[in-house]
């Protein structure tokens, strides 16, 4: 679209709160961004991911001006960024972008409920695996940048059991992670460590996104 410029990504910056007015929607190119929800007198849990398969800013196509979660750049990239105003007339002038957002925002919603059930039922080494596996996708890169107690706030969990977690894998040769420096050496064996919820994103984006 012309009417979008392209801007960096900064690691940490918030670009929306919740309930907060939308004034622009992201188009990740490279980097990510974290949606994260907030409670009270307890740190942030992430629930879902935004790459370049995506965008931030999906409420926009069901009329909603105001997004639900936190958004927080977690890679540094570029993204593509539109005014909200344009993207309107952009939707209404091209019904296939309205087509390919609508399966978009299904597959978002299947992202947040799958990662709520996760976060309930599965361990954190199946979980911790299954996120690095979703970050390494969206980093286009097999090294990146990620404190053990900023994984933990992601997966809602103590410092100490990232800690464990991150060891156990790093033992089996599947990651090598330190000083938050974090590498991923096999990828096949990280999918097999990983619990089912992983294994079933890909399968929403492949079969809706295509």
């Amino acid at each position: 679209m012309e009417c979008c410029e392209q801007v960096d990504l900064v690691f940490g910056t918030i670009l929306c709160e919740p309930d907060q007015t939308l004034r622009h929607l992201y188009f990740p190119l490279t980097g990510f961004i974290s949606l994260v929800t907030t409670l009270r007198d307890h740190q942030p849990l992430e629930m879902g991911l935004i790459g370049s398969e995506g965008m931030l800013g999906a409420t926009l196509i069901l009329g909603v001006n105001t997004v639900p979660m936190r958004a927080v750049v977690q890679g540094t990239g570029t993204v593509l960024r539109i005014n909200a105003a344009h993207f309107r007339r952009e939707l209404q002038e091209c019904p296939e972008l309205l087509r390919t957002l609508n399966r978009y925002l299904y597959v978002l919603m299947a992202q947040l409920s799958q990662t709520a059930a996760c976060t309930h039922f599965h361990e954190i080494e199946p979980r911790l695996a299954r996120w690095l596996l979703m970050t390494h996708d969206r980093a286009h890169a097999d090294h990146f940048y990620l404190t053990h107690e900023y994984l933990a706030d992601m997966l809602g969990v103590r410092r100490s059991g990232v800690t464990v977690a991150a060891g156990a894998l790093q033992l089996r040769g599947l990651i090598h992670y330190t000083r938050g420096e974090i590498s991923i050496l096999d990828r096949k064996g990280l999918e097999a460590a990983s619990c089912e919820c992983y294994e079933a994103a890909i399968d929403d984006y492949a079969q809706l996104l295509k």
